[in-house]
């Protein structure tokens, strides 16, 4: 009798979580979310819940987790200025208190672990295009730090647990990923842009416009992700995963324009504090371990994220608030959803 594997995601409702969810679950996995909602939408999961193999568990992972399961991949954390400086010193716990939990858990199953971590680790770069023996340039004392060096910290604990404890760990550090179900209040430059645009307000660049960003899509994303799960125990990574294709954020705005044949208008304001000027992954190390390249054109993944917010505006008269934060009573344990 065939055994599907348990694999357990943390922040499985959010964006990338959710897509994470729906591939594996399409592998044949038996799934379990656990989301405490802070940043992320039951309705990015809403479909999957009738799912015979899929459940839902609301739960903090800065309060520790026993359950059963084969893999763990860790995505629990906010990732967009807007939320994660919105409660920073909870940002930061969730990424190093999560990750000892997690980790802790993963040691006691004998489990392989994934983290997903962010190209933030090399904060405003001195190095271009930006590869995995780069230590970065980030302000440990900056309104980014609590997302910036919370990764940072996640790693070291990756690291510390695979070579203390022989622990098969799997790092990716995520670049600027864009898509279907994101949030569109997350400040994030695709979701701004877009929502501007579908409503003709005034697009906001902040900055010149001159500063450049990698934009990869979901699936491609996914695809690396799950990929690199399942590579052979040497591939731990860091490995960088996004589009090595580069444009200027004016780029973008234009292109957004074009495609939704919006009448907005180009508006400029100051550049946040310790905001990068210059971000591209070079993903050599991916393509010669994993086979792995991003397959989805820039244009082409805007025309299915802009149907996507257009849909959502339809259906919305306001646009959805970000959900307030849950949190777990390590007294009263946790709270199953389904």
């Amino acid at each position: 009798m065939f055994l599907s594997k348990r694999i357990l995601v943390t922040g499985g409702s959010g964006f990338l979580g959710s897509h994470l969810c729906e591939r594996l679950l399409n592998e044949g996995a038996e799934v379990l979310c656990v989301d405490n909602f802070y940043c992320s939408t039951r309705s990015n999961i809403e479909h999957l819940l009738g799912h015979k193999r899929f459940e839902l568990l609301r739960h903090d992972i800065t309060f520790p987790l026993v359950v059963e399961v084969d893999e763990i991949y860790n995505l629990a954390c906010p990732a967009s200025p807007v939320h994660y400086q919105r409660d920073p010193v909870q940002t930061l716990k969730t990424s190093v208190h999560g990750a000892i939990n997690m980790l802790g858990l993963a040691k006691r199953l004998h489990a392989k672990i994934f983290q997903a971590s962010t190209s933030e680790v090399y904060g405003d770069p001195e190095i271009h295009p930006q590869t995995e023996d780069y230590w970065g340039n980030v302000n440990p004392i900056g309104i980014r730090s609590c997302y910036d060096e919370g990764k940072r910290a996640a790693e070291t604990l990756f690291f510390d647990y695979h070579r203390q404890h022989k622990l098969r760990i799997k790092v990716a550090r995520i670049f600027n990923t864009y898509g279907p179900r994101m949030h569109p209040n997350d400040g994030r430059v695709v979701s701004n842009f877009i929502v501007q645009a579908l409503l003709n307000k005034p697009i906001t660049i902040f900055g010149s416009g001159e500063q450049t960003r990698s934009f990869c899509y979901v699936t491609d994303l996914i695809e690396g992700i799950y990929r690199l799960m399942n590579s052979p125990d040497h591939v731990i990574g860091p490995i960088n995963m996004g589009n090595p294709g580069e444009f200027t954020i004016r780029e973008l705005a234009e292109k957004v324009i074009e495609l939704t044949g919006a009448a907005s208008q180009i508006v400029y304001k100051p550049l946040p504090h310790d905001d990068p000027c210059r971000r591209k992954p070079n993903i050599d190390l991916a393509r010669k371990e994993l086979n792995w390249s991003p397959a989805v054109p820039l244009a082409e993944g805007l025309k299915k994220t802009i149907a996507y917010f257009d849909k959502m505006l339809s259906t919305f008269k306001a646009l959805p608030e970000t959900s307030e934060p849950y949190r777990d009573n390590p007294g009263e344990g946790v709270m199953p959803l389904v």
